[in-house]
């Protein structure tokens, strides 16, 4: 048994994937997750299984199938309740429908890698896995990350929106803060994009190690903790936030007290028809908008601190 995995199929709504994907990272030993697998015939595709997050669950300690299932079934019940009680709909988040099957271990680690490739944020900016040889371009900043190692690989909307942000607002020198930085790939962007320095925290104690790995793995040095933005005592030129929308209002003025008069702060995580209640977060806090940036379902704002 404990040569063998789990994987489990679970029906969501894709827009979600990377949202729902955190829960398992969070309260499982998960190996990694796939998003979607595409099969391809005269580079015309011909089967996607996007809409089904398929995860990947170590059983290190022996447990069985039952205990396993239970398990599973209790933490998406009540993860579920969560979202609902914060604005989220049974539409929005899919319906969790989900297959648990026992795998012999040797079949998931090439199959795994096999579906991640070379991430194209920007023209400016790539994002790598670890296992793939890359020739970066002239003046392609890249970050090379194992994906799936903690939840903010870089293939994501909402990160990639926050990435965007990074490289057309952020000014050399900046003090950056990457609230909720997960993986830790934002924190590694602002410093390869001329960050003087670079603090990250979360809340989730799973994913610092991954940070601090991250960090190394692309010679940058930033600084990573377990805490949250009200625990901070310091103010930065630039922010991060790629949080879920609800948890923005929420934090929206302890976001601002770690603003320099005229800082900016990148607000991502929100879909498109969950923004009004971010908008009406930092208008509250007297923030200005600079701009809305777009991509697929998901938006994002850029904002600046005036007083």
């Amino acid at each position: 048994m404990a040569n063998n995995y789990y994987e489990l199929r679970l029906e969501i709504n894709p827009e979600m994937e990377d949202i729902i994907a955190e829960i398992f990272f969070d309260n499982f030993d998960c190996d990694g997750v796939i998003l979607a697998e595409e099969s391809y015939k005269d580079l015309e595709m011909t089967s996607t299984t996007q809409g089904t997050l398929k995860v990947f669950l170590r059983n290190e300690y022996g447990d069985s199938y039952e205990d396993l299932l239970y398990d599973v079934e209790n933490v998406l019940d009540l993860s579920r309740e969560e979202f609902l009680s914060r604005g989220l709909t049974e539409e929005e988040l899919g319906s969790w429908d989900f297959v648990l099957e026992e795998k012999k271990t040797e079949d998931w680690s090439k199959k795994w890698k096999e579906q991640w490739k070379v991430t194209h944020v920007t023209e400016k900016v790539a994002v790598v896995p670890d296992w793939i040889e890359y020739e970066p371009k002239d003046g392609e900043v890249t970050i090379k990350l194992e994906p799936g190692c903690a939840f903010g690989t870089g293939t994501h909307q909402t990160t990639q929106l926050c990435m965007k942000a990074l490289e057309k607002y952020m000014k050399q020198g900046d003090r950056v803060a990457d609230i909720g930085m997960g993986s830790g790939i934002l924190s590694v962007l602002a410093k390869k994009l001329g960050a003087s320095y670079v603090y990250g925290c979360d809340n989730d104690d799973t994913v610092i190690d991954v940070a601090k790995e991250n960090a190394v793995k692309n010679n940058v040095e930033c600084t990573f903790e377990l805490g949250t933005a009200d625990k901070v005592d310091d103010k930065f030129d630039f922010i991060v936030a790629n949080i879920l929308h609800f948890v923005l209002a929420e934090i929206m003025g302890d976001l601002k007290a770690l603003m320099k008069t005229g800082a900016l702060m990148s607000l991502s995580g929100i879909l498109y028809e969950k923004r009004e209640c971010v908008i009406k977060a930092y208008e509250e806090h007297g923030l200005e908008l600079i701009e809305e940036i777009e991509q697929d379902q998901w938006t994002s704002f850029v904002v600046k601190r005036v007083d």
